[in-house]
């Protein structure tokens, strides 16, 4: 795959439906729209919100001021779950190693994602959320579980199987869940773990399974700033 010197990377996964635009190289940053101009159109929407998030981690990221900044270096032909309303293909960038410094700054912008959620969940915690198509109608409850329960399988794409404890208590559900993602990614970027799984279907690599884990929790982060208002 081609990379461009001075623009930020981006592929895109086109759909029947939706298309989602992401950033190589910024795991999270990914947004959707109707075709590949709105996606692109509200993912440089969404930079500066991204860059609010990682701001506090010193990773370097700067949100450009329009599309123009975007060089498109992979086109995916997306599937029903993109047209559902997630993103599910793979960039073949994402097949690249992950040496101790990306590993490192990936574990740090996962934290960052982490971060923004508990804040944004606290802040909403005594609020009423606005009722609307996004998450559902989910009250922050049910986004909690929600989110507990999609990474428990986003986990076991990289044949790492969590038991949650404390069934009554979701911070120490989110806190171990978290322990177990940064153990798992650690163990995926150092090869510790097969390339298939017992049934001969093929793992997620460490650098897809952060891009779907940054994107499921910042995605439920803005709905709740957007349905908090």
């Amino acid at each position: 795959m081609a990379r461009s010197s001075d623009k930020i990377d981006v592929y895109l996964e086109i759909g029947a439906k939706r298309t989602f635009a992401g950033a190589i190289d910024w795991p999270g940053w990914c947004r959707s729209g109707r075709d590949e101009a709105s996606a692109l159109d509200t993912l440089a929407e969404y930079g500066p919100r991204y860059g609010a998030v990682l701001r506090a981690a010193r990773l370097g990221f700067r949100a450009p001021s329009d599309t123009a900044a975007f060089a498109v270096v992979e086109r995916c032909e997306g599937n029903a779950t993109t047209d559902f309303g997630a993103p599910s293909i793979a960039p073949s960038s994402d097949t690249w190693p992950v040496d101790d410094g990306e590993l490192r700054r990936l574990q740090a912008l996962l934290r960052a994602c982490w971060h923004a959620f508990d804040a944004v969940a606290q802040v909403a915690a005594d609020k009423q959320l606005r009722k609307g198509p996004r998450g559902g109608g989910r009250e922050l409850a049910g986004i909690i579980q929600h989110v507990l329960g999609s990474d428990a399988g986003y986990l076991a794409a990289v044949g790492w199987k969590l038991k949650l404890q404390d069934a009554d208590d979701p911070a120490k559900q989110l806190e171990q869940t978290r322990e177990a993602i940064l153990s798992a990614l650690a163990a995926s970027a150092r090869g510790e773990a097969p390339e298939r799984g017992p049934r001969g279907g093929a793992r997620w690599t460490p650098r897809y399974f952060v891009r779907r884990v940054a994107w499921h929790v910042l995605d439920h982060v803005w709905e709740i700033e957007d349905r908090a208002e």
